[in-house]
């Protein structure tokens, strides 16, 4: 490619990318905002998850009567990357959102990813339409929806640029979309910070040395991660499956899990385990917590997802992962924040099989002293969840070993 060439590709991408980034990155701004608005009247209304099924009803409604065509979600993104049928429906964008406010609002265990991905791949696959793109440059579209939703919802823009790429064939990046990515995911978590949105802070004061011993316990730790991944990911689709055998009606199915999912909160006596969970994502860094806190959290949202309500699965991970970590803490010899972490991007990595995204990842959310601890843990945990993660549309280039 000549030099002529190569200006014009970049100044073309730039100028595409620029308001894909700013609309992404607002629309993940005003999820931010009004998720945390849900969250905080929930705790201070706990009453409102009785009412679970209520929202449930409303969840499952909207998407059997308005939205039938995007209920796939970010699988239909992929889908839609690999085998071309329509432009993505705008419609995507209000329904997910909507959904997922309802979702965490009435107190579902459900996350955020898949919210702002959602709507950056609807967003973006507008300018298909408007702009009369090539299909090549239709697959560029959408990844750089994905990168823009990505980096603008969790404030990682590396981490969103090698996700887009990274998650739709698993052992196969499309390189020429790098840097459209990475323009969008740029772009959009600028905008999402002149918002004025702030994101959750995490810190791991200190990483040992990577000696032999330490790479040991770290392998095991990854090993660890990486079945915990394999697990969220049999019991998502189990849940899905068993939903979709019992109850024909879909708008019924989340009623019933709502309210079997408002009574063991109940039961529980404590809304830990619902919701993004970011309190105790933080608390994982810190303290030292219940060793059982990540299989509550696996169980409460594989179920909520399963049953039909909407939301992400990434933040949910967060959470197993980094109190998988805070519970390995207890017989394994690396430090307790460094544990957590290395589990919060790790069972990432394994359940989406984005090892790659994950480490950088670690990089921006806990700094670079940890990287080679955040390498072993994405890549081991990876190696160890199977062929197969929480995507099903995800394309396999390659198996993992050979």
């Amino acid at each position: 490619m000549s030099f002529k060439s190569t200006l014009i590709f970049v100044v073309k991408w730039l100028f595409i990318s620029l308001p894909i980034g700013v609309l992404v990155g607002s629309a993940s701004a005003f999820f931010l905002v009004s998720l945390n608005w849900v969250t905080d009247w929930r705790e201070a209304h706990v009453w409102v998850i009785g009412l679970l099924p209520v929202g449930g009803f409303m969840v499952g409604a909207a998407y059997h009567y308005w939205g039938k065509e995007v209920v796939k979600g970010n699988n239909q993104l992929i889908e839609e990357f690999h085998s071309p049928q329509q432009i993505i429906p705008f419609k995507m964008a209000p329904l997910v959102l909507f959904g997922t406010l309802v979702t965490h609002f009435f107190g579902g265990s459900a996350g955020r990813e898949g919210t702002a991905v959602q709507m950056g791949g609807a967003i973006a696959d507008q300018f298909t339409k408007w702009l009369k793109l090539s299909d090549t440059d239709r697959k560029i579209i959408l990844i750089m929806g994905i990168s823009a939703g990505f980096a603008s919802v969790f404030g990682t823009p590396l981490a969103g640029t090698v996700f887009a790429l990274e998650v739709l064939i698993v052992g196969k990046m499309r390189y020429e979309a790098l840097l459209p990515s990475l323009f969008a995911a740029l772009i959009a978590d600028y905008t999402c910070h002149a918002w004025d949105v702030a994101h959750t802070h995490y810190h791991i004061p200190f990483s040992p040395h990577l000696s032999a011993e330490y790479l040991g316990w770290s392998i095991l730790a990854g090993i660890c991660f990486g079945l915990a991944a394999l697990g969220f990911s049999k019991v998502v689709h189990f849940w899905g499956d068993f939903f979709k055998a019992k109850i024909s009606y879909p708008p019924l199915r989340p009623v019933v899990g709502g309210a079997i999912i408002a009574m063991v909160v109940w039961l529980l006596g404590t809304t830990k385990y619902i919701g993004l969970g970011i309190p105790t994502i933080v608390a994982s860094f810190q303290d030292t917590l219940p060793p059982y806190d990540f299989l509550l959290k696996l169980l409460l949202t594989t179920f909520t997802l399963g049953a039909g309500f909407k939301g992400g699965e990434v933040t949910p991970l967060f959470f197993i992962g980094a109190t998988l970590g805070n519970a390995l803490a207890l017989f394994v010899p690396l430090p307790l924040p460094l544990l957590a972490g290395m589990g919060f991007v790790g069972i990432f990595a394994g359940a989406t099989n984005t090892p790659l995204a994950c480490i950088l990842m670690g990089v921006e959310l806990f700094g670079s002293d940890s990287t080679p601890y955040m390498a072993v843990a994405c890549i081991v945990s990876y190696l160890f969840s199977g062929q197969s993660g929480i995507y099903t549309s995800q394309r396999k280039e390659s198996n993992k070993y050979f």
